[in-house]
């Protein structure tokens, strides 16, 4: 029997959905109203408060030093913590606004229609099936000790550190710090408020720079301050990430190893079950309001199969045998017709990675694609 490693802490973030977002907001760009020779401007004094997103005096660059909100938050974690005061106020006096940050973290235009094969067209797609099969190529024996241990088979993590970073070639441009910052001190106005989460996450930052070592003002992560190849936010770093090659040290940066134990570790901890499928192919009712009973719930498991089939539902035989209950889970597809999948309690710990069903089935099929891709390029046996 192998030992578990050395537990560590983390959460996560969303990778895919930040390169999403990041692709979007460049798109945007301010439209400049010309003027014949337009009176020379006045000078104005330089400010150190952040002013609201949209404004057209928006610096690019507003250190966090001078406010006073900050200083009482870094001297209120350092002895929370037991950190030393100075080297907090330090490392948050050269903390940034980061107009970005704010904007990425807004949702899309209202009445932007979902649509599942746009999504999927993203994430499960020729250089992220050729990378994933580099991936596991290079590392089966970290996979297949990740599986002993957490019973998370090696498509799962595949396909989540995938979509997350396409397996360390997107792990963000964005000082951690900066987009704490940001989020934690100057969330922006037009959507749920959720500083208090970020200052949340700002503080289990310095948890974590301290218990491995690093430099607050160092390390770099996506527009939200998720880390890494696995993309896990500062908390699941702190909660869930382990020392799978057991130097000493949790590398979600460098160390494959690392990486696929901290998923798998966190996969388990969400309620993975070894051995149970992920979701099986379903047809809804034809009757609407049987589909809506069986739709109100949404992603989270909630009928027998004997259920699902009473209310006029189809699922293969293999569902009926299998120790879960069962979501009708409907993807959208913008104007075209929803598919639908069964998802069991394993598609559903798949979501506690990312709140999202759409997330979810891109990390299983990208997953899936990945093996099919091996099984065609293996060599053949021969006796």
């Amino acid at each position: 029997m192998l030992r578990s490693p050395i537990r560590r802490r983390l959460v996560i973030g969303g990778a895919a959905l930040a390169t999403m977002a990041a692709t979007s907001a460049a798109a945007l760009q301010k439209s400049v109203e010309v003027e014949p020779k337009p009176p020379a401007p006045k000078k104005k004094k330089a400010s150190h408060k952040a002013k609201p997103i949209g404004d057209d005096d928006v610096p690019e660059l507003v250190t966090y030093g001078r406010r006073g909100d900050v200083m009482a938050f870094a001297d209120a974690i350092a002895e929370r913590r037991g950190l030393e005061i100075g080297w907090v106020r330090a490392a948050l006096e050269q903390s940034r606004f980061v107009p970005n940050v704010a904007r990425f973290i807004m949702p899309p235009p209202a009445g932007t229609a979902k649509n599942w094969a746009a999504y999927r067209s993203r994430f499960v797609e020729t250089i992220r099936i050729r990378a994933g099969v580099a991936f596991w190529n290079a590392n089966e024996k970290w996979l297949a000790l990740a599986e002993e241990l957490y019973g998370v088979p090696p498509e799962i993590v595949v396909g989540i550190v995938g979509v997350e970073s396409i397996y360390g070639r997107q792990m963000g441009n964005f000082r951690v710090i900066d987009a704490l910052a940001t989020l934690a001190f100057d969330f922006p106005v037009g959507r749920k408020d959720r500083s208090e989460f970020f200052k949340e996450e700002l503080e289990s930052w310095f948890v974590l720079c301290k218990s491995e070592g690093v430099d607050p003002v160092a390390w770099k992560g996506s527009y939200a301050g998720a880390i890494g190849m696995a993309q896990f936010m500062p908390s699941s770093f702190n909660k869930y990430a382990v020392d799978l090659d057991g130097d000493g040290h949790v590398n979600l940066h460098e160390s494959a190893a690392d990486v696929i134990g901290s998923v798998a570790h966190y996969m388990a901890e969400f309620g993975w079950k070894r051995g149970l499928p992920v979701r099986f192919d379903v047809k809804p009712p034809t009757d609407s309001s049987e589909r809506a009973a069986l739709l109100a719930p949404d992603i989270v498991p909630t009928f027998s199969a004997a259920e699902m089939q009473a209310r006029g539902a189809w699922l293969p035989p293999e569902a009926a045998s299998v120790d879960s209950a069962l979501a009708l889970v409907e993807l959208q597809n913008g104007t075209a017709a929803p598919s639908y999948v069964a998802g069991t309690s394993n598609f559903y710990a798949v979501t506690r990675y990312n709140w999202s069903s759409y997330y979810a089935m891109a990390v299983v099929e990208l997953g899936e694609a990945v093996r099919t891709r091996m099984k065609a390029t293996a060599p053949a046996v021969t006796n």
